[in-house]
């Protein structure tokens, strides 16, 4: 029997050559001239994109193609968040006697308020992600006992799941999301019942460990419970304090806020009192969606005391 002559070159040649020699004769022929042009077709269909096979077998050159263009990349926005002050809109807050001033809300008459949050037990990170993805702006005070879960944390509200949960490196990752961290003293005491000396280690004890923990030291100071007396304002002057800052609305659970003037309502340059408690992130988000709703923006309490010229 005679065999049928094997071919290379290209896959359908190998292929029809084998047949062909396999059946021999006239039909082995023509079946493997069948056989070589249907791999020749399969080949071609299942050639990668951008290459052909020519009348000789050859590969053509890949035709380029160009990637479509990506829209560019939108940058977070620069510096810290929150509105900022036009020129002339907020009056000169001034010093009385030397000693930092008290301050319970700023002198403006643009729809603005401020956040601010004290003591740090619950160290809600959903909390610190609504921050840092919205760009909201906050001012921390600090207590270290909180913040280091030393005693009984504040369970207003529920029960809390996140006490101590990250330490300082929580205060950190505020910091990092635009939050600056002031002082609240270090165990949270009726600083009235203490002298001057015991007042300046609880104020000047704070600012030191916060400027440690945090890289920066406080220029703002909280007293606890709001209360405070002339020895107070000569101890937070002498740890560098250069305002201490109270509240006119206090934040409750649920995100309700609790009003401290007979009208029941926001006002221009409030500063708002939230505390480190049980679903923050919940309440948080509330009571932010309310603000907005009542027409008001969330400024930056920084930027607001340096155009008062609190400094």
């Amino acid at each position: 029997m005679r065999r049928g002559r094997r071919t290379y070159g290209t896959g359908g040649g190998v292929i029809g050559g084998v047949i062909g020699g396999v059946i021999g004769g006239p039909i082995g022929a023509a079946a493997g001239r069948a056989a070589a042009g249907a791999c020749v077709v399969m080949l071609a269909a299942c050639a990668p994109a951008g290459t052909g096979t020519g009348a000789a077998g050859s590969a053509t050159p890949a035709v380029s193609r160009t990637a479509p263009s990506k829209a560019p990349s939108t940058a977070p926005p620069a510096g810290p968040p929150g509105v900022k002050p036009r020129t002339g809109e907020v009056r000169p807050i001034e010093r009385t006697g030397g000693l930092p001033p008290v301050i319970s809300s700023i002198p403006t008459k643009r729809k603005v308020v401020f956040l601010t949050i004290d003591d740090g037990w619950e160290q809600d990170p959903g909390f610190t992600a609504q921050i840092r993805d919205q760009r909201i702006p906050v001012t921390a005070f600090a207590m270290r006992d909180a913040v280091e879960a030393k005693g009984t944390p504040d369970e207003a509200g529920g029960r809390a799941r996140y006490v101590g949960a990250g330490k300082w490196g929580y205060f950190r990752q505020l910091r990092d999301a635009g939050v600056p961290v002031e002082n609240h003293t270090l165990t949270h005491p009726d600083l009235r019942l203490l002298g001057r000396d015991a007042q300046r280690r609880e104020i000047c004890g704070a600012a030191k460990l916060i400027g440690k923990q945090v890289g920066a030291r406080p220029t703002l100071f909280r007293p606890p419970f709001g209360v405070y007396n002339t020895d107070t304002l000569t101890a937070a002057e002498n740890c560098g304090v250069t305002a201490v800052l109270l509240w006119t609305a206090t934040v409750q659970p649920g995100g309700k806020i609790a009003y401290q003037v007979p009208d029941k309502r926001l006002r221009p340059g409030d500063i708002l009192l939230m505390h480190f408690r049980p679903n923050l992130a919940r309440d948080f988000r509330v009571l932010v969606e309310k603000i907005r709703r009542r027409g008001y923006e969330l400024g930056n309490l920084q930027a607001y005391l340096a155009a008062a010229r609190v400094r």
